[in-house]
């Protein structure tokens, strides 16, 4: 039997986490603390889960709890999952890694200080129904050899400037996290060569946004546009475009540029990963099917379960490739702030 206990229920956890590790073998949810008793007690009925913590630092100390399961914003991520790997605990974190790259290295080295205990993070779900046909369309050298990565992710979801300041928005909750960028980089990062050095610019439209907690405006200290340029370890060249105030933006697409064939990746709503392929000798573009036997699906409960169990290794996503998206996204926001171009790995 594995125990676990969840700190900070969070949407992901409610409909992903829960289900997904009540639907494993001898798997059971025993605690749960969230940001404030009354919450707490909320998930607790909701779910029947028997116990209630009013502090993480009490569940995480709890010897009758095995693993840990973190749902929090990215502020508590970093010292939740120190204390628990230092606690026995195996750990399983919500994406992003961390705020910034200093707390991503301390989680870093905590798991490399505990290798008996599971460290891992809910990778990005972008690409994990594709993701298997895309592996293997590069295992053939489709595209031949990659010449430019672009990854886009531009949605009007901050265009409303009258809605109130997301958790997104403030940095002191999300750090360096903008938009959808370290996650659709995590995804790239599977298919593409990693990037080298970085140039970036970034912006905020709207600098202030009504409190959700009370009256007055709060600021914005997130930014709401970014624009990234990235040389390619393979000598490839990226870019990069990020947006909550595109107004009708063109959403989450990768694409991989080769020398002989074009992969094309729009990630639509409800889940729908659509595939465009073409090679040299096509007239254009053609979405292809994925074939049942080369589907992928959400498999990250089961995957941190068997893990535990030592009938698997973490895959997606171990710590190592959360400290690669922190390294980036650390690059972007230095890059930004001095008007410089980056050079990774940050020493």
């Amino acid at each position: 039997m594995i125990r676990i206990g969840i700190v900070g229920a969070g949407e992901n956890t409610r409909t992903r986490h829960i289900p997904g590790l009540r639907a494993q073998r001898d798997v059971e949810i025993v605690g749960v603390v969230n940001r404030t008793p009354p919450s707490t007690a909320r998930v607790a009925a909701t779910f029947s889960i028997p116990r209630q913590f009013n502090r993480w630092e009490e569940l995480v100390a709890d010897p009758q709890i095995d693993a840990v399961v973190i749902g929090t914003w990215p502020d508590l991520h970093a010292p939740v999952t120190c204390a628990a790997l230092a606690a026995g605990k195996h750990v399983l974190t919500e994406a992003r890694m961390a705020r910034n790259l200093a707390e991503a290295r301390q989680m870093h080295a905590a798991a490399q200080a505990h290798p008996n205990q599971v460290a891992m993070i809910v990778p990005s779900p972008f690409g994990l129904i594709c993701g298997p046909r895309i592996d293997e369309l590069l295992y053939r050298n489709y595209i031949g050899d990659l010449r430019e990565l672009v990854v886009i992710g531009a949605d009007d979801q901050f265009h409303d400037y009258s809605r109130p300041l997301h958790w997104r928005q403030d940095a002191e909750k999300s750090g360096l996290n903008v938009l959808s960028l370290g996650i659709l980089h995590e995804t790239a990062l599977r298919w593409s060569s990693p990037p080298v050095r970085v140039f970036a610019q970034t912006h905020t439209f709207e600098p202030t946004r009504p409190n959700p907690d009370g009256p007055g405006q709060l600021p914005v200290t997130v930014p709401d546009s970014v624009q990234v340029v990235t040389q390619l370890a393979n000598g490839g060249r990226g870019l990069y475009h990020f947006s909550g105030v595109a107004l009708f933006g063109p959403g989450k697409q990768i694409h991989l540029y080769g020398s002989s064939g074009t992969i094309k990746v729009e990630f639509l709503p409800g889940g729908v990963e659509r595939v465009s392929v073409g090679r040299v000798s096509d007239a254009a573009l053609h979405e292809i099917d994925i074939p049942p036997e080369q589907r992928g699906r959400w498999r990250v409960e089961e995957a941190f379960v068997r893990a535990i169990r030592g009938e698997e290794p973490v895959k997606l996503t171990t710590f190592d490739v959360g400290l690669a998206y922190m390294q980036f996204t650390e690059a972007v926001a230095r890059s930004a702030a001095t008007g410089q171009a980056v050079d990774l790995p940050l020493g």
